[in-house]
């Protein structure tokens, strides 16, 4: 079993920066890939963001790239999302999630709201 912690979540204006960060803990060997999710309301889940063990390998939404960042710290089970000039459509519940080799399966934090709003 994985648990996932998210944090930093809030009420940004738009044009401003947050940065989420999520904790892995449990078995964390077996995790591979993890990454970002959001949920607006009213819509599907789709995915943000997400990165390789190794942090060799990152893909970015195109709606977010250049704006947002993924990174990954092994040593600290943690992966960030570092969201700058937040935008109104950027608004949602933002879920952190990872992917584990063995059993194949995904875990999900409990989700963390951001609001962009002025």
């Amino acid at each position: 079993q994985v648990q996932l912690v998210e944090s930093g979540g809030g009420l940004v204006q738009p044009g401003g920066s947050l940065r989420l960060s999520c904790a892995a803990s449990g078995n964390i060997f077996s995790i591979d890939a993890m990454g970002w999710y959001r949920q607006a309301p009213g819509e599907q889940r789709e995915l943000v963001a997400n990165i390789a063990r190794g942090s060799s390998t990152t893909y970015v939404d195109g709606s977010v790239k250049g704006r947002f960042t993924i990174s990954r710290d092994n040593a600290k089970n943690t992966v960030s999302l570092q969201m700058n000039s937040l935008k109104p459509e950027d608004t949602a519940v933002y879920y952190c999630n990872a992917h584990s080799e063995a059993p194949s399966r995904y875990y999900w934090g409990q989700g963390t709201q951001v609001t962009v709003s002025s």
